[in-house]
């Protein structure tokens, strides 16, 4: 795929340049909690800008129902984008209709104007290609070259990540390009040994990946709230914990294939267990207590991994070479359920592997447990996308910048 770089060796001064950013970001009310994604696009914006070119930046936000929807707006995002380029961004408050037209022509070289959300038009996720297809023609005329720059979206078959790039003269932006070279990292030429931590809520969102690990990881730790599965397919008593039961024989079959092709699968050897799911608006404390993996109440729920299989994952993580990272180890939301997650962080800053957080959960948390973002190898703005690159799946939006 061609790169913005070559889009910016040609010259850009005066063209309208159409970014499909990912500017997903969580929302209290209007108020940002985690501007990640933003601050990842502002490289590839403010080097257009920079460059002269009019620089009309999309996204989606949410999932609205293809109909405006205030509570799903990005009118916060362009004001945050604004504040981090240091430049008055406009706001479109439609995608394609006469406010984004007089936005998008009232720019001059240099400026930004960022259009509603694209979910906002039921084009942008219609699964009739005619349609789809009739919103891309739509968003064509608002540009004359595309940057894509969502990693977060590209395994989304939509109009805008899709269809639109086969409109226009297409490139890479600066952030998928370091995203593709990252996953090239764990994929091809992986230096060794490879460990994989896994967590999050449930086993089905992971099976692709696992399936794909098992020929290619040497280690795979396990946590989360998809680890309880792992355990009842070991035979053991799991309580009122998250599981999914028809996910057992997979998970077993899972269990066996590691076994046989020598792949370490590290499981919890003791969880934080309540009988009641905490408070995370109050943040009220919740009096966990730490039992063995395989001696869960019956009626008490697993929460977070222990003090003894952080050490274990610790120890784990310590002599790899390259660590991928998704999903958090409990409900790292309340302090009292984070020292899992936050002792994998810590495990992955404290080992002189290549380390990729896997984006979602895992990106948020290491923000928010007050992690330095720079310390890490990667953290990666997509965790589905990531996900499914690792599953060896084509990702609809990266098939589509290719040439």
């Amino acid at each position: 795929m061609k790169t913005i770089d070559e889009l910016l060796a040609g010259g850009v001064a005066g063209k309208r340049v159409f970014v499909r950013a990912d500017l997903n970001v969580p929302l209290d009310g209007t108020t940002i909690t985690d501007d990640g994604r933003i601050r990842a696009v502002v490289p590839t914006v403010k080097a257009l800008a920079d460059a002269g070119a009019r620089v009309v930046v999309a996204s989606h936000l949410g999932r609205p129902k293809g109909a405006p929807d205030p509570a799903f707006s990005l009118a916060p995002a362009a004001t945050r984008l604004g504040e981090l380029l240091g430049a008055d961004v406009r706001f479109a408050t439609d995608t394609v209709g006469d406010s984004a037209k007089a936005a998008v022509a009232d720019l001059a070289d240099g400026q930004v104007a960022v259009v509603e959300n694209l979910r906002f038009n039921a084009g942008e996720t219609s699964k009739d290609d005619a349609e789809r297809g009739a919103f891309a023609a739509q968003l064509a005329e608002l540009a004359d070259v595309y940057v894509g720059d969502g990693f977060g979206a590209v395994h989304r078959k939509h109009a805008s990540v899709f269809d639109l790039p086969g409109k226009l003269p297409h490139y890479a932006g600066y952030l998928i390009a370091t995203e593709v070279g990252v996953l090239k990292k764990l994929t091809a030429d992986v230096k060794r040994p490879y460990a994989v931590v896994l967590g999050g809520a449930k086993v089905s969102d992971k099976l692709g990946v696992i399936d794909h690990l098992l020929e290619r990881a040497d280690r795979i730790l396990i946590g989360g709230g998809m680890a309880y599965t792992f355990l009842k397919a070991q035979g053991h008593e799991v309580g009122i914990s998250l599981l999914q039961e028809d996910q057992i024989p997979a998970v077993k079959g899972y269990l066996k294939r590691a076994e046989e092709r020598g792949v370490e699968f590290v499981l919890p050897v003791d969880v934080l267990v309540s009988a009641d799911f905490p408070d995370l608006k109050t943040k009220a404390p919740a009096h966990p207590t730490t039992v063995a993996a395989d001696a869960i109440p019956a009626d008490q729920e697993g929460l977070d991994i222990g003090p003894e299989t952080r050490k274990l994952y610790a120890s784990k993580l310590a002599d790899a070479a390259t660590v991928f990272w998704n999903g958090p180890m409990g409900v790292f939301e309340h302090p009292d359920y984070a020292e899992g997650t936050k002792a994998v962080a810590q495990a992955l800053l404290d080992s002189p592997a290549f380390t990729v957080v896997g984006g979602g959960d895992s990106a948020a948390a290491v923000r928010q447990l007050g992690f330095d973002e720079k310390a890490f190898g990667h953290i990666s703005t997509g965790g589905g996308a990531s996900l499914e690159y690792l599953e060896g799946k084509t990702l609809p939006g990266l098939a589509a910048l290719e040439d």
